[in-house]
């Protein structure tokens, strides 16, 4: 099977409104580019993390919407253009090669090396080290996989103090990989919570692919579950910095007298604000930092921050 794009220049005021329409009147996708890009006039757009961009396009923009080849691309432009109000645009159209689709995006995915023994390996792959600490992990919908340096800081920071037979909660558990290599160390009463059903999916089917038995839940449902009221030897939150903020008391409240709490997706330069907002209930202070990332420890009961850990 093959594909066209309709490829349309267009200005920013209406390269979101075109896009919507675009796919109303039948194209299978649409995506919007700087058509400045490869040139001086490149303008780079993005948000702090968990925000959106001040704008949504860019000045000059370029839409590409993707169609099936027997596809009319005049009259899907057209019409499109007609809903929003505007004349027919300029246009080109490109065609797409038919490929191996699966076979391009695996071979974008390499096993990861984190810490001193863990590998992420997809599943598509051998193990470099079979006997190094392995998680099998397929790029997915839910965030988690350990090319992030937040994901990273968390799991180093578990393989550095994770002790057998002791408890953890993955809060905001996304794929599962942060409980999963706890399990794997050893810890014996292990669960995850995410708000989102599909990282709870997802988070399933990964701890069942590694062998490891965690119990993943809704909000709602963890509070009615046999967890509700318990506290953990370990507490783990790899979020980000507004959210963890408002959940200080609820995940400060969760760890056990003598337990620690790590959070990350954390900006280095948030790092004083997240450890005020957890200051009332336990002291963090930064255990490592990575790419402008940091991680946040601190022990229950301790009058100690446990010292940072180069990096």
């Amino acid at each position: 099977m093959s594909w066209i794009e309709i490829v349309i220049g267009i200005a920013r005021d209406h390269a979101e409104a075109l896009s919507d329409a675009l796919m109303d009147a039948g194209a299978l996708s649409v995506s919007v580019e700087d058509a400045d890009q490869g040139t001086e006039a490149e303008q780079p757009l993005f948000g702090e993390p968990g925000m959106e961009p001040d704008a949504a396009a860019w000045e000059h923009s370029r839409v590409v919407a993707l169609t099936d080849a027997d596809a009319d691309q005049g009259a899907i432009l057209a019409a499109a253009a007609r809903a929003i109000g505007l004349a027919t645009p300029a246009h080109t159209l490109r065609s797409v090669a038919d490929q191996d689709w699966v076979r391009l995006t695996q071979s974008q995915f390499a096993p990861i090396h984190i810490g001193k023994n863990i590998w992420v390996v997809p599943s598509w792959h051998a193990a470099p080290d079979p006997a190094a600490l392995i998680l099998e992990l397929d790029p997915g919908l839910a965030f988690g996989t350990g090319s992030h340096p937040t994901t990273r800081l968390c799991l180093e920071w578990l393989e550095a103090h994770v002790a057998p037979g002791k408890s953890m909660l993955d809060y905001g558990c996304g794929s599962g990989i942060l409980a999963m290599l706890a399990k794997k160390l050893g810890a014996n009463a292990v669960c995850g919570v995410d708000i989102d059903p599909q990282a709870i999916e997802s988070a399933r089917e990964n701890a069942s692919r590694n062998g490891c038995d965690i119990a993943y839940y809704l909000p709602d449902a963890f509070a009615k579950s046999s967890h509700a009221e318990q506290r953990f030897d370990f507490v783990a939150a790899n979020i980000l910095s507004s959210p963890l903020k408002l959940m200080a008391p609820m995940l400060a409240g969760r760890v056990a007298a003598g337990g620690s709490l790590v959070l990350s997706g954390v900006l280095a330069r948030q790092a004083d604000e997240v450890a005020a907002a957890y200051a009332p209930f336990i002291r963090l202070g930064v255990w490592a930092e990575q790419d402008g990332w940091v991680a946040l420890h601190g022990r229950l009961g301790s009058e100690q921050v446990p010292p940072a850990r180069s990096h």
